[in-house]
């Protein structure tokens, strides 16, 4: 269901995550491993200082923030809150939003995404947003495609949803690695949207998916408290807390990292096409590819691990992620699939 399984495979560079390719901070390296000094406490069950090291990061105020074990404890929370009998969900998209649903026993309406347009969402969508759906899954930008909800649609979707009543559950995970997204993010516009939460974690931007940290943001008191008491006490370790804290502070980091992944993202896109296979427009730190050649058996093989899509709902055998590392990564899965698909 996920990348990064390292621990069933011999896996010389894992392209199945995306994570970014700047690696981990020192200064969260560093607060990890202080982390260790404060293990025989609890951790803060209020975990006030991680919420004022995120008010400060995004402007989100702090009575609207709600932290969870990585963005997934964050969607069943939601779910469990609100009993949804029907959620839509767009495909192909993160599976973990198929799992929440599950959990609640919904119905979902799947709204097929198509790849004549790249995988983008459409205006198509809203004829389908009636007043039967409780509860609909977006996620800016998508997750295996990796491209972003058109600003204009993005807005009409949340007004729909508004006057139908419908929760829009907002996936915001990757929007960092993004251009200029601070002018796509709906972070601070959750208070003119009741019916909206946003949910980011510091997994991707941060490089830490290890660590487990994620959150919410939501501008409803009523509906954030419900979601708080869906979840367990003391949900973040110490190492989250210590983690999540120092990251924040990481402006420069953060703001290299768009830059950074534009760059890698161009190279490792034209280099790919340059090799016949096809690549679907993407803004994040990864690429959805397609090719008739077994790559993920074959560059298993070399040690090199990449996500197998064929499991997505939308998708079929021949879809593959990789993810945006540093060049000379990258370069050298150019060439080790360059021998696969020349051989």
């Amino acid at each position: 269901m996920h990348g990064g399984d390292i621990y069933r495979n011999q896996v010389r560079v894992d392209f199945s995550v995306n994570v970014n390719p700047q690696g981990i901070p020192e200064r969260v390296r560093k607060a990890l491993a202080e982390a260790a000094e404060v293990c025989a406490s609890y951790p803060d069950i209020r975990y006030e200082e991680l919420k004022q090291a995120i008010h400060t990061m995004t402007g989100a105020a702090k009575d609207r923030i709600l932290c969870g074990n990585g963005a997934s404890e964050l969607f069943l929370a939601v779910v469990h809150a609100t009993e949804p009998k029907k959620i839509m969900i767009p495909v192909p998209s993160f599976q973990g939003y198929e799992k929440a649903a599950e959990a609640v026993h919904a119905d979902v309406v799947y709204y097929e995404m198509r790849k004549e347009t790249g995988f983008c969402l459409e205006e198509g969508i809203l004829e389908h947003l009636t007043e039967e759906i409780d509860l609909l899954f977006l996620a800016n930008p998508s997750n295996p495609v990796g491209n972003r909800i058109a600003t204009e649609l993005l807005e009409q979707i949340l007004r729909h949803c508004l006057q139908r009543r419908i929760l829009v559950v907002l996936d915001e995970c990757f929007i960092e690695f993004t251009d200029r997204w601070e002018r796509h993010t709906y972070l601070q516009r959750v208070g003119e949207f009741p019916n909206l939460i946003v949910i980011r974690a510091f997994t991707k931007i941060f490089a830490v998916p290890g660590v487990r940290l994620g959150y919410l943001v939501c501008g409803n008191p009523l509906l954030l408290k419900r979601i708080e008491e869906q979840l367990p006490e003391w949900n973040l370790s110490v190492f989250a807390q210590k983690a999540g804290a120092a990251a924040a502070k990481e402006t420069e980091y953060r703001r290299k990292s768009a830059g950074q992944v534009r760059t890698e993202r161009e190279y490792l896109m034209r280099g790919l096409q340059n090799l016949g296979i096809t690549v679907y427009p993407a803004e994040a730190n990864y690429l959805l590819l397609y090719t008739p050649y077994p790559l993920y058996e074959e560059l298993l093989k070399r040690g090199i691990l990449i996500r197998d899509c064929s499991s997505y709902r939308g998708l079929s055998k021949g879809y593959y992620r990789v993810a945006v590392k540093q060049r000379e990564e990258n370069e050298m899965l150019l060439a080790e699939i360059g021998e696969i698909v020349c051989r």
